[in-house]
């Protein structure tokens, strides 16, 4: 107890700097970054040749949306992207939504040359639609080889209904690292469970109800204040409801006789709402989760009266930095597993990974020069171009040894020290265009963020490698904007949102039930079958353009 106390006491002096310094972090894994999390890049350059660079006859201007920044193209590794392809890069600035300045742009044909956007939702969609974005499969032939090779199969993944590629993904292939977990404090589980503490093996969702009965009678009170066994994110419930899929091993869709359902429909998934419940009645899970923001999640954790939390791994950065600073690398919430009864331990699915990427990159009907963009785009998709943008510059950010890329030490201070501003003097990391997730192929990481992993990144990969999927086949397959089914869509969304929550903070069990059976009939009532067989057609014909 005395432990805590001292932990507690010096903490509101740690979390600031923590989280100046871990904002800078979260920034650095994020790949798009909401769910984001790093991906890797690639530059061969020296191990499988330098890129084939064919700077214009004249010198272009390609003016560029990036939705994820709107700084200007000047920094060293900007400069050195002009000076080896012979083009000027103009920004952007996406002022304001993101999302709304697309809508705009698309609707009143004043588009830049290049576009950077989401590959979630129906946006993509439009701008194919509407001829705003052009078709790349001839350019790729002509100008892409270095594209080609590189994305390999994911150029026929990321086919259109038609056939062709409109577009490039952002940090695709299939990102082999954890994602969600049950983090816990590392220092507790020592002294509660110390078999487990160190990882390797799962808990049981009775052990862990028991770990978090243990923790509230040892500690009923941190420094005078009531502790939390479990607390839950009200504001990122995708985390936390993702974190308790995992446990039960559920996927995007319940498959039920070649019919894609919605995922609550699957008998696991009241299973798993009626054990949240039960946590929830007993008093193990944090009473005001229902209404709190991020921000107070991140400070009640930060303040060490938090045992344990559903999240991403990465999604701690702030308050384990406060953690560690004021008690040690032990202080921190690590990632564990815990599994269901009657559930595979290698069949858990905490790790919902894409290969086709987060973002789409793709050239407008406005792009006066569409042969040179290829020619620009071809270079940064290259080993050459990917270590550039994602490592820095040879003799000034790293150094080739040994036939590896080895990144010189100020960096990799600067990096941990403020990963916010030394991305931002340096450009290592900065332009996050074309990124492959993996390792180049000298067998370092396409991603610096990758290259040296810290004791909590580390723990997840030892217990939850394993439950990493590929969500591929099931993402985006909601009805096409504009058709009823997709109002009947949308109104399904908000049932289930608005319903969840109510039933986990149920009084009792039965009321908890009753509600599970109001929300399916409000489903049903809301046309859910006919939304979902649209979603089974759609993944068909997924299956069917990838063969």
């Amino acid at each position: 107890m005395t432990k805590l106390r001292v932990l507690s006491a010096v903490l509101s002096v740690a979390l600031v700097g923590s989280m100046l310094a871990a904002c800078g972090n979260n920034e650095g894994n994020n790949a798009g970054t909401n769910g984001g999390e790093a991906g890797t890049a690639n530059n061969g350059a020296a191990n499988s040749g330098t890129a084939q660079t064919e700077k214009p006859s004249e010198p272009i201007t390609l003016t560029f949306f990036d939705q994820n920044t709107g700084e200007a193209f000047t920094n060293p590794v900007a400069q050195e992207i002009m000076k080896r392809t012979g083009v000027k890069v103009e920004i952007q600035q996406p002022t304001g939504n993101p999302a709304e300045k697309l809508n705009l742009m698309l609707a009143s044909g004043d588009l830049p040359d290049i576009i950077l956007m989401s590959r979630g939702g129906d946006l993509v969609n439009k701008y194919i639609a509407a001829g705003a974005i052009i078709p790349l499969n001839d350019l790729l032939d002509q100008h892409g080889p270095d594209v080609k090779s590189q994305y390999g199969d994911i150029l026929k993944q990321t086919r259109h209904t038609d056939g062709k590629n409109y577009y490039l993904s952002n940090w695709y292939g299939l990102d082999n690292d954890p994602v969600f977990g049950v983090q816990m404090r590392k220092d507790i589980l020592k002294e509660l469970a110390p078999d487990k503490a160190e990882g390797g093996q799962p808990f049981t969702t009775e052990e862990f109800e028991a770990l978090l009965r243990s923790y509230k009678e040892k500690y009923p009170t941190v420094d005078g204040k009531p502790s939390i066994p479990l607390t839950l994110n009200g504001e990122n419930m995708g985390a936390v409801l993702g974190t308790f899929k995992g446990m039960w091993g559920m996927k995007t869709y319940f498959e039920d006789n070649g019919t894609l359902k919605f995922d609550v429909k699957d008998p696991k998934y009241r299973e798993m709402i009626l054990y949240m419940n039960k946590l929830y009645r007993d008093g193990l899970i944090d009473k005001e989760w229902a209404v709190s923001k991020t921000q107070t999640w991140e400070q009640k954790i930060a303040n060490g009266i938090v045992f344990s939390t559903p999240a991403a791994y990465w999604d701690l950065g702030n308050a384990n930095g406060a953690l560690k600073k004021a008690g040690g690398a032990d202080s921190q919430l690590f990632a564990y597993k815990v599994v269901a009864p009657g559930v595979d331990p290698a069949k858990t699915t905490y790790g919902p990974r894409s290969p086709l990427g987060w973002d789409a990159i793709a050239i407008t009907k406005n792009n006066k020069h569409p042969e040179e963009t290829m020619k620009f785009i071809n270079f940064l998709a290259s080993e050459e171009g990917q270590y550039l943008l994602m490592w820095g510059i040879e003799g000034t950010n790293w150094d080739m040894k040994d036939g590896k890329h080895v990144p010189r030490e100020e960096l990799l201070n600067g990096l941990k020290e403020d990963w916010a501003a030394t991305t931002k003097s340096t450009g290592v990391r900065y332009w996050t265009w074309f990124v492959k997730n993996g390792a180049g192929s000298d067998g370092t990481p396409y991603d610096i963020g990758r290259y040296n992993r810290g004791e909590v990144d580390q723990m997840a990969i030892k217990n939850l490698l394993d439950s990493v999927w590929d969500t591929s086949p099931f993402d985006n397959l909601g009805p096409e904007g504009g058709t009823p089914e997709s109002l009947n869509y949308q109104k399904i969304q908000d049932i289930m949102k608005q319903s969840l929550t109510k039933i986990i903070i149920s009084g009792s069990e039965a009321d908890a039930n009753a509600g599970f059976d109001a929300m399916l009939a409000a489903m049903k009532a809301a046309g859910d079958e006919k939304v979902e067989a649209v979603i089974t057609d759609n993944y068909n014909k997924r299956l069917e353009l990838w063969k």
